[in-house]
């Protein structure tokens, strides 16, 4: 599979990607963040800054609690839907991750959702890393949300097919040389239109995500293997998700 330079700028952007990836998202974002708040019971009031937001709704989700939230796309169309859900407590902005945010602000910074590694280059995606971890004060907590790389290329489904709102999603996916790949080729009836994106992940593993973070200063708290917060284990969970505190 071949991918585009700047790929995810096209389908992050597109009304496809949304429409695909939508039921998921918004139901994962609702159980998620309440899970989330019990476990982490951040103090009232924390600063809160949720990286590659989207359309704002695990932002959304976090403001109910009474927390002071940013969230931030590289999206034009997303931050402009998510902007319709602003209030005291909850603001976005489009800003691209891989560029310095607010030094040393924020209590607790989240990638939701797969969120990181889609970068062209790995410089790219440490930069984005960057911006997170220096975000963060000193003792501030970061969320990684990413696929368990072991998990996924054992379980992983070559051929899929959708129709989500009578448009037709043709899905094909592999591991190539350190990444995910999936190919999405798309039909709508309604616009007689066909168009095809492929996306490109890194697939990061536990040893590479905990190397990364270590050289920016943070220490790992927790490592947690899906949605409902059970402990990882290699082969067995789907999620790889890494807690980590600012030390440095």
């Amino acid at each position: 599979m071949r991918t585009e330079k700047n790929w995810y700028r096209a389908w992050f952007d597109s009304a496809y990607y949304h429409l695909l990836y939508r039921k998921d998202h918004e139901r994962e974002a609702m159980a998620f963040t309440t899970r989330l708040v019990a476990f982490l019971q951040p103090f009232p009031g924390a600063l809160m800054l949720d990286a590659a937001c989207g359309k704002g709704r695990p932002a959304t989700e976090l403001a109910t609690f009474g927390y002071d939230v940013t969230g931030i796309d590289l999206s034009e169309k997303n931050i402009l839907e998510a902007r319709k859900m602003e209030h005291a407590h909850l603001s976005f902005f489009q800003h691209d991750i891989r560029l310095p945010l607010r030094i040393r602000y924020f209590d607790y910074a989240f990638s939701f959702f797969t969120g990181f590694g889609y970068f062209d280059t790995e410089r790219e995606n440490e930069n984005a890393l960057h911006t997170m971890c220096h975000a963060l004060r000193k003792d501030g907590v970061l969320l990684i949300d990413c696929l368990n790389s072991s998990y996924v290329e054992q379980h992983l489904v070559s051929h899929e097919m959708k129709i989500v709102d009578g448009v037709e999603f043709n899905i094909q996916r592999a591991c190539e040389g350190g990444y995910f790949l999936t190919e999405i080729h798309i039909s709508d009836p309604a616009r007689l239109a066909e168009q095809q994106f492929t996306e490109r992940l890194r697939a990061y593993s536990r040893d590479d995500l905990e190397n990364m973070l270590s050289a920016q200063g943070m220490q790992i708290v927790d490592i947690l293997g899906d949605y409902q917060f059970h402990p990882w284990q290699e082969c067995s969970s789907p999620r790889l998700i890494l807690i980590a505190k600012r030390v440095s």
